[in-house]
Order: structure tokens, then C-alpha cells, then sequence
């Protein structure tokens, strides 16, 4: 009878939490869709902390410059709502930072939260005892509420990439890698050769392009700056000409490229930023580039991303192609699924 009241328990312990799991499911397909303008962050804060040390901390990290444009774009655009104002209206927008001062609090953190109100909605909770121990743990947290708010603005890229895919430039993309890229409507295969695939959404002012090329390991260190960028410069001249004779694309050094070692869902590669110009032209943009050994590690394989739109801001027309990049995943793992 023991062992039979046991079981009794246990399944429904596992009914409730699977009741659970279905109420969270259920709770986040009934929620409404987020609103706000893309790259755009809801701070609800009151005045004098805006004004005060915690606001000049969040400004510090989420309206700094974004590297390698052309002209000064912050990161994020960065709302200020009072706390008093936080109604329905603003509890969808797509990203929410929440400051919570208490003195009578039980810890100083930062709680980061999905699909609160919305979908896809990120918020970040920063709880504290006072102003200066909110600008302290915003100091102490910065580069992660960076991290966390440019990951929703690329989950949700993602996700309206794989929604309108171009499913037809799969084809050239696995040959080259072993791998897909979630492409959307509107980029077209501009040109293939060997080792080389270039895919662009071009309009009469704008071009988001995206380049994949591979080569051999080359020995030493094949993710160097100097060795990253020498062998871009030798492809772009071979690959990407300009509009006129004797144009290409090459690196700029007038603004120094920077290469980091990132680690993103299992997969390590080098970022490369930096800015692009057309050698003997006057056209030029940034990029951003993921570059990590093929599957047998025989060669290196390049995805970058570039963007060409002299008449407008680029933060998102960068950020949105950028983040096709990160929806790389090897053929032979999609299959499986």
C-alpha cells in the first residue's frame, strides 16, 4: 500500500508540473505581440535616478557609439518611462529595463526575464538598496545587459529569417561550408565561384550583402588580425570588384579592425569588425565577419557581413545582417533534428 500511495504521488507530482509547463505554454501563446521600434529599450526609472547616477550608467553602456559607422549611432535608443506612467501601452514593448530602488530589499541583482507581458519580450530587473548601489551593480553588469539586449534584437532577426526564408540559397551555401544559413526574402545569389559565395539584398540606396569564402589552414596562427585580414584583402580583390577599372574592396586601416574570440550555441569562431573601402573609389561601410575551422579543419571558412547605405543611419541595417550570420548551423546537425 506504501509503494502504491507512492506512485500515487509521484505521477501526480509530474501531472502538476506538466499542468505547469502547459499553463507557461499556453500563458505565452495567449500574450500579445511586442511593439516599439527595433534597437529601442524602455527604461522605467524615476526622474531623479535618470538624471543621477544610475541613468548616466545605463547611457554609458547602451547609448555608446556603435563601432565602425560612418556616422555616430548609439547602440540602443534608450526611452525613459516613470514608474507611475508603466501602463498597458508600454508593458509590450519589445525591450524593458526595470529599476527597482528598495532599501528594504533582500539582495542587489539583476533578474532577466522573458516574454513578461509580450513575445519575444526581454526585460531586466535591476533591484538595489539605493541609487548608488543600482549604478554599482549597472557598472558590474553592463557588458551582459549589452549582451542580453543584442541577443533579443538577433533572436528575433532570426526567427523572421527563418520565417521568410529563402530556402533556394541553401544549396550554394552547404556545398562551400557544410552548413545553412537562414537567409530571408529579398537576398538574392549575386555570385558563385570557387570558394567564394555572395549573396546581397541590393535596393537603389541600400545593399546588405553577405560573403562566404573558405582556404586552406594556413600555418601559424590563421586567426591573427594580420593573418584574418591579409588573406580578406587578397579574396575581396579577386572577388569583389568595384564600378569602375581597377576598383575592389579592401580593409580599411584608417579606422583599426578588432578580432575577438566568441563562443555562440557550441560554436567557436573569430569576429572580426571593421571598416570596408573600394581601393581607388570613394565607397565604403562596415563589416563583421565569423571566421572558424570547417568540420574536418582542413580550412578556414569566412562568413561576413557588409553594409553599403551612404544616405541613412546603418545600426540596423548592419545589425539585421549581421545577425543572419549567427543563424549558421552545420547540415548534418539540422538533419538530425
Amino acid at each position: 500500500m506504501k509503494r502504491f500511495a507512492y506512485i500515487l504521488l509521484s505521477m501526480a507530482a509530474l501531472l502538476a508540473l506538466g499542468a505547469c509547463a502547459g499553463r507557461n505554454t499556453s500563458r505565452e501563446k495567449l500574450l500579445p505581440n511586442v511593439s516599439g521600434k527595433a534597437g529601442e529599450i524602455i527604461v522605467v526609472i524615476d526622474k531623479d535616478s535618470w538624471e543621477g547616477a544610475p541613468g548616466t550608467a545605463l547611457r554609458t553602456f547602451l547609448s555608446g557609439d556603435c563601432p565602425y559607422l560612418a556616422q555616430r549611432e548609439p547602440l540602443f535608443n534608450l526611452a525613459n518611462v516613470p514608474p507611475g506612467n508603466f501602463g498597458n501601452m508600454f508593458k509590450v514593448h519589445r525591450n524593458i529595463i526595470l529599476l527597482d530602488i528598495n532599501p528594504q530589499g533582500t539582495e542587489e541583482k539583476v533578474t532577466w526575464l522573458k516574454n513578461e507581458w509580450a513575445r519575444p519580450q526581454s526585460v531586466a530587473r535591476i533591484s538595489a538598496f539605493d541609487r548608488e548601489g543600482a549604478a554599482n551593480l549597472i557598472a558590474q553588469e553592463g557588458r551582459n545587459l549589452v549582451e542580453f539586449f543584442e541577443q533579443a534584437e538577433r533572436d528575433r532577426i532570426i526567427a523572421n529569417a527563418r520565417l521568410y526564408e529563402n530556402t533556394g540559397l541553401r544549396p550554394a551555401v552547404e556545398e562551400l561550408t557544410g552548413g545553412i544559413l537562414h537567409v530571408p526574402s529579398g537576398y538574392k545569389l549575386k555570385s558563385k565561384r570557387d570558394g567564394f559565395v555572395w549573396i546581397a539584398d541590393e535596393k537603389q540606396y541600400t545593399n546588405q550583402a553577405i560573403l562566404i569564402y573558405t582556404y586552406p589552414v594556413p600555418e601559424g596562427d590563421p586567426f591573427t588580425m594580420e593573418n584574418l585580414i591579409s588573406k580578406r584583402n587578397e579574396i575581396m580583390k579577386e572577388n569583389v570588384p568595384g564600378q569602375f577599372e581597377n576598383t575592389y574592396m579592401t580593409t580599411s586601416l584608417a579606422i583599426a579592425p578588432t578580432v575577438t574570440s566568441l563562443r555562440y550555441r557550441g560554436r567557436d569562431f573569430m569576429q572580426t569588425r571593421g571598416f570596408w573601402e573600394v581601393y581607388n573609389d570613394f565607397m565604403g561601410g562596415p563589416f563583421v565577419s565569423h571566421a572558424f575551422y570547417s568540420r574536418k579543419g582542413d580550412r578556414i571558412i569566412v562568413l561576413e557581413a557588409f553594409v553599403y547605405a551612404p544616405k541613412y543611419d546603418k545600426r540596423q541595417y548592419l545589425r539585421q545582417v549581421e545577425s543572419i550570420l549567427y543563424s549558421f548551423e552545420w547540415a548534418e546537425e539540422k538533419k538530425s533534428e
